[in-house]
């Protein structure tokens, strides 16, 4: 889900002075008036000063623990030449570290994904120093790397599966300023509960294009036992489940909403763990709207055990007490 927040004029204009000229090594952006804003141009790097000795000099003195930031650094010496930084340290303040997860896809396609050889999410200082971007590298560099053909015939593979099974992206407006792209296998099956044709729908989000995706799964559980043996215990997910069950001699099919949210150790789950409490709302809206699910009952857990077949009961068809009227007591003798 992308913010409505977009570059402005001045950052374009300092983008194109880093460009341009070689003693630029990068450029600090921040988040100012719904704008991408820059915020200092990071300039005095000597022709011969390597990577590291300009962040030590240059980045280093202007990267706070509470604050977040956008980093844009001049890495590499053919094009494309630049590195994308999003800084979203642990003590910055909720809704600035919603709106940075948010926004940092923007920054780079306003800027032009053409020169940026690469995206980096940090959470701590120490990852934004020689140290952290050596460690970086060599966590890359465990990928196996492919030849052009493999690249190639990967990207084939890729959009002939996409193609077969319809996971085209649709781009759902949810007001001026605020759009949520939901993969249209997603929106087909959220119609389907709302239908009555599907039981269960899973739904996750791809943390790199920040897009709501459908979770393959064909289960059909009869019970919540049997529905949070469905759900990951890793991953985040949103679940809607027609849950059809007798309570007082009728059956009913309440429609289910259960957002779970594991507590799970890496940056990758820690921009999660960011973006998809951004994302709820977003998604009920379009569950509402767009497909026509009647939620009847909302969850919300950290891990999927923590949802039981009594709880959901409990909820769904509270005990009433009935209270008793008040006797007046006997009088003495009688």
């Amino acid at each position: 889900m992308q913010s409505g927040i977009s570059a402005s004029q001045e950052l374009v204009s300092q983008f194109n002075s880093l460009l341009d000229s070689p003693s630029n090594f990068g450029l600090l952006v921040n988040i100012s008036n719904e704008q991408l804003q820059p915020l200092k141009l990071l300039s005095g790097s000597s022709a011969g000063a390597s990577f590291a000795s300009n962040v030590d000099s240059l980045l280093a003195p202007n990267i706070k623990s509470n604050e977040a930031l956008y980093i844009i650094l001049r890495r590499y010496s053919d094009a494309p030449a630049f590195v994308a930084v999003t800084y979203v340290p642990d003590t910055a303040p909720v809704r600035q570290k919603m709106l940075f997860a948010s926004t940092r896809l923007t920054l780079v396609r306003e800027l032009g994904t053409e020169h940026f050889r690469e995206t980096i999410f940090a959470t701590t200082a120490k990852e934004l120093t020689p140290a952290g971007f050596d460690k970086h590298d060599a966590h890359a560099a465990l990928d196996a790397p492919l030849t052009e053909e493999e690249k190639s015939l990967g990207e084939v593979k890729r959009a002939e599966q996409e193609a077969g099974s319809g996971t085209g992206l649709r781009e759902i407006h949810l007001s001026k300023n605020l759009s949520m792209p939901i993969s249209e296998d997603a929106l087909a099956a959220l119609k389907d509960v709302a239908s009555g044709n599907r039981q269960l729908v899973m739904l996750s989000i791809n943390t790199e294009t920040e897009s709501v995706q459908l979770v393959p799964d064909n289960s059909a559980p009869s019970s919540i036992s049997e529905l949070v043996q469905t759900i990951s215990s890793t991953e985040p997910r949103f679940t809607f489940y027609r849950f059809t069950h007798s309570h007082g001699g009728e059956t009913t099919s309440p429609v289910l909403f259960l957002y779970t949210c594991p507590v799970t150790p890496g940056t990758k789950a820690i921009k999660a763990r960011m973006i998809y409490p951004l994302m709820k709302r977003a998604v009920l809206t379009v569950a509402e709207t767009e497909a026509g699910i009647k939620v009847d009952k909302k969850f919300e857990v950290e891990d999927p055990s923590e949802i039981t077949d009594a709880g959901v009961l409990g909820e769904l068809h509270p005990h009433v007490e009935v209270k008793k009227g008040f006797s007046r007591p006997k009088r003495p003798g009688r």
